[in-house]
């Protein structure tokens, strides 16, 4: 990022803050015009363009960062999200506390490899679909998200957006791969809980009706190839190529996958185009609050894993986590320091700690991740009651809260 250029004023960070509190915000306040993706374009253009034409007028290298960053990004959702849903898990899984946790096990695997997203929108139908006859079903939505759609993704740049962010900006790709402790006890720490509360549950419903079940078979097994060809692109191609890889991958998926597969994976377009439209305005707003923050980071007063961990953690649970993890990456860099990662200018251990926060405290609301809405979404439709916001917020703050704090005593 080009730094030379005076510090910006204050107000410059407004439309960044706006665009997240209208994330945040909107979609509980008024659902049914925020569920339209042409009002999400004319609420983003209305704060983007201003500051779009600001930016140019004080330094156009900016614009052309933020270009470039954002093309790499929605090119790895997109393809990501195109090839995965191309991939049909058919047929009925067993249901029981073993075969269930062994699903989120295998999600958790999986969110690593073809993001939280794609493993999401993958196995959650699957999940419900061998439930559909349990009668205590609320905690099988919340474990789902906090595995699948959220810890799962910690171990690779593919997992979760944040990380991509960071790939982008000189980390090295196999560099969270260091971080396959932290997902392991996160991970065997919820599904381990979530085998209990489900045995519980089994328990004391008693015996269930059997009903046929289909054999499990798996449809589209072809796309495996162009998800090779994403994960192949992202990691050993540079800017422009690796782009050109994951968009060829998408195409070469889109044609060559029968509609009647992704219909019945309940595919569309929708959720792919919001992630587009919003990220559109944030990557463009957030590059004056990350110029000021590159000024400002040594007065913020964080020195300490253990302060990124909870600050970009928390800011994570209720704002995109993708920018939090980017504001806090800036302001990591502009504090120095030993030890740290080649080619980020940030200490090893506050890099760790950035990384936990941002990618773990996504599971602490329905907002902090993009799939955790869309799983809430698709499980309501499909008759399982979920917890409202507030109700959800119980859940992660009696579970999750208690094992971050561990946590960040134990690693940080």
């Amino acid at each position: 990022m080009d730094v030379s250029h005076p510090q910006v004023p204050y107000v410059g960070v407004l439309p960044f803050v706006v665009i997240l509190l209208g994330i945040a915000v909107l979609p509980l306040l008024v659902p049914h015009f925020w569920e339209h993706n042409k009002n999400k374009g004319l609420f983003v253009a209305v704060i983007t363009l201003p500051t779009l034409a600001w930016l140019f007028s004080l330094d156009h290298h900016l614009i052309r960062h933020a270009a470039e960053e954002y093309f790499s990004f929605i090119c790895l959702l997109g393809s990501l999200y195109v090839v995965a849903g191309g991939i049909v898990l058919r047929g009925d899984l067993r249901s029981s506390p073993f075969a269930n946790a062994g699903l989120l096990g295998a999600g958790a695997v999986l969110a690593s490899l073809v993001g939280t997203t794609g493993a999401s929108m993958l196995l959650i139908r699957p999940f419900l679909r061998a439930n559909r006859i349990r009668t205590v079903t609320r905690h099988l939505p919340i474990f789902f998200i906090f595995v699948v759609s959220n810890a799962g993704g910690l171990l690779t740049p593919l997992g979760d957006p944040p990380l991509f962010l960071g790939f982008l900006r000189g980390v090295p790709f196999t560099w969270t791969l260091h971080l396959w402790p932290e997902w392991l006890v996160v991970n065997g720490v919820l599904i381990g809980l979530f085998f209990l509360i489900d045995y519980r549950a089994t328990q004391a419903a008693g015996a269930q009706p059997e009903l046929e079940k289909k054999p499990v078979s798996l449809a589209g097994t072809h796309n495996l190839i162009f998800l090779a060809m994403v994960v192949a692109s992202a990691a050993l191609l540079p800017f422009g190529w690796r782009e050109a890889g994951m968009v060829g991958a998408l195409v070469l998926s889109t044609f060559t996958t029968k509609k009647e597969l992704r219909a019945e994976n309940g595919f569309t377009y929708h959720p792919i185009a919001e992630v587009a439209i919003l990220f559109a305005g944030i990557f463009v707003t957030m590059q004056p609050a990350l110029q000021l923050l590159t000024h400002l980071g040594p007065e913020m007063g964080l020195s300490t894993p253990r302060q990124f961990f909870w600050a970009s953690g928390l800011l994570s649970s209720f704002l995109d986590n993708a920018p939090t993890y980017l504001t806090f990456f800036t302001v990591a860099q502009s504090l120095g320091g030993a030890d740290l990662v080649a080619n980020t200018g940030v200490a090893f251990g506050t890099l760790t700690a950035i990384s936990l926060g941002a990618v773990l405290m996504g599971a602490n609301t329905y907002i902090g991740n993009g799939p955790n809405f869309m799983v809430k979404a698709i499980c309501d439709e499909a008759g399982f009651k979920t917890p409202s916001f507030i109700g959800y917020l119980a859940w992660s703050g009696g579970i999750l809260l208690p094992l971050w704090a561990v946590l960040s005593f134990l690693v940080l």
